[in-house]
């Protein structure tokens, strides 16, 4: 037990040398003592006792008091008195009943299993207050960039201390055949502080396109006072990346200040990022002109826009084709990123018979659903309808106002085309019960009746099939190989998706099935 001056003083210093090396406050030190103190005192004085301890913070005395309650009629002696006991031992009249007294215990000696138990209580309320001290440490560098020292790799993940903390570089997050070693100073971008039972955990990237913006933000002393702006980013890591920047002041140049004089700057990022090859975007609020830079090198002949789909079509030579596209789709997926569009790559010669065999699909569909005849539906088609759904809902009179047809054909054809939407609700409801598709799947939400049938004539008949599905396979895409480009034909391209509402809803049939 400390009962001398001197272990007393020694014990106010324990405290506040523990403070100062794990950077708490030392009234936590000392509250923990207090607990530990309590709990041995347990041991000694019996379990069933309501013992506090109080640790003078100026003189560093020990103080061990019973608390009793006051009842009106005590069950429990060990922690209850009545009024009448209270007011004898107190020789107070103003205390009542719900109030509380204090009994002062003697100073002991606590035994070796008591005095353990002391220091195990004090030893985790000190880390879990250290634990907590750096969360809030690190929960204010999120989405920063921070230094560290490699402290020792774990099965492909690299463990950084950050000096006083440890922080994790996940396999997945790391460059592509980077090779760190232990000992090596390493920059990465802190994307997320969790914390949990057994203290934070900090997450680091190197593979994160914020990693390369943060790098510019240090390097381009621009970027730092606000005077160009990163509007987006994208990285292959270890391969190519594009960020797009935008100058606030039109007499600064974003691209060259990025660059830097002869490229100084952007070499500094490019040798953090392990020689990563980075296209600096010139930002535009058009988007055809964006889109003209994005893919750069490629030189583009027409830019076609989808502003409601956020889809665009670029159509250029056949030798700019693999330019535009890049090794394995690399250019154009990057650019796609940067854009926040879906870009598709057309020749002039693909471009001119994608759209001649989409005017004769639409007309072929017009002629034998409506019965027309072929200039009729030649003539529905280039004037803009696309479906005879559009046909139902437009008005009589926008009809009628086309060159060639009164209002009788106008009406009849409108007739016709309620007719066939009506006969294909009923057809799509009778092929749906014949293919057997799930009730999850039927009922799950952005799947028309039309994608149902489709899906099922594919074999994708419940909801768990449609998750393990990738976008390409639902909406189809292009790939290079060897040299060559070749079509990948999707489920569901015919019903137009956009690359955004397919990766939608597969991850919302993923989050259904495997959360």
């Amino acid at each position: 037990m400390l009962n001398q001056r001197s272990d007393k003083v020694e014990l106010l210093r324990i405290a506040e040398a523990v403070a100062i090396e794990k950077s708490i406050d030392k009234e936590i030190i000392l509250t923990s003592m207090e607990s530990a103190i309590q709990k041995a005192a347990k041991t000694r004085f019996g379990a069933e006792n309501d013992i506090r301890v109080i640790i003078d913070r100026e003189s560093g005395d020990i103080s061990l008091y019973k608390v009793l309650k006051i009842v009106e009629s005590p069950e429990n002696l060990d922690t209850e008195i009545s009024l009448k006991d209270a007011i004898k031992k107190e020789e107070k009249k103003d205390i009542k009943v719900g109030d509380e007294i204090f009994e002062q215990l003697p100073p002991v000696d606590f035994g070796r299993i008591a005095a353990q138990t002391a220091r195990q209580v004090i030893t985790q309320s000190v880390r879990a207050a250290e634990r907590e001290r750096q969360y809030n440490d690190f929960i204010g560098k999120k989405e920063e960039i921070l230094s560290g020292i490699v402290k020792r790799l774990e099965y492909g993940n690299v463990i950084i201390d950050l000096n006083r903390a440890e922080a994790i570089i996940r396999k997945e997050e790391l460059i592509p055949r980077e090779i760190l070693k232990t000992g090596d100073r390493i920059k990465a971008y802190c994307y997320d502080v969790v914390r949990e039972n057994k203290g934070q955990q900090i997450f680091l990237s190197r593979a994160h396109p914020k990693f390369m913006e943060k790098l510019f933000f240090q390097e381009v002393p621009e970027i730092y006072e606000g005077i160009i702006e990163i509007k987006s980013s994208a990285r292959d890591p270890g391969s190519r990346a594009k960020i797009c920047v935008n100058s606030k002041d039109s007499s600064i140049d974003p691209v060259g200040a990025c660059v830097g004089m002869r490229g100084s700057r952007v070499q500094s990022v490019v040798n953090e990022l392990q020689g990563e090859k980075i296209d600096i975007v010139h930002w535009s609020e058009d988007p055809a002109t964006l889109a003209v830079s994005a893919l750069a090198p490629a030189e583009i002949q027409k830019v076609i826009i989808d502003d409601q789909e956020r889809r665009i079509e670029v159509i250029l030579t056949e030798e700019n084709l693999s330019k535009a596209i890049g090794r394995r789709g690399q250019n154009v997926r990057l650019a796609s990123k940067i854009m926040n569009y879906e870009i598709d790559i057309f020749t002039e010669k693909e471009e001119t018979e994608k759209r001649q065999l989409d005017f004769k699909d639409k007309t072929d569909t017009f002629i034998k659903n409506l019965e027309v005849d072929e200039t009729l539906g030649q003539l529905l088609v280039a004037i803009g309808f696309s479906s005879i759904k559009e046909i139902h809902e437009a008005k009589l009179e926008d009809i009628s106002k086309i060159e060639g047809l009164d209002s009788g054909t106008a009406k009849e054809l409108k007739e016709r085309a309620a007719e066939y939407l009506i006969k294909e609700k009923e057809n799509m409801s009778k092929k749906l019960n014949e293919l057997g598709l799930e009730d999850a799947l039927i009922n799950f939400k952005g799947v028309t009746p039309g994608m149902l049938v489709t899906l099922g004539e594919k074999k994708i008949k419940t909801l768990k099939d449609f998750a393990e599905l990738s976008t390409d396979e639902l909406i189809g895409g292009y790939d290079e190989k060897q040299g060559k480009r070749f079509k990948i034909d999707g489920y569901l391209e015919e019903f137009a998706l956009t690359k955004k509402e397919a990766e939608d809803l597969i991850m919302n049939a993923r989050n259904l099935i495997f959360n």
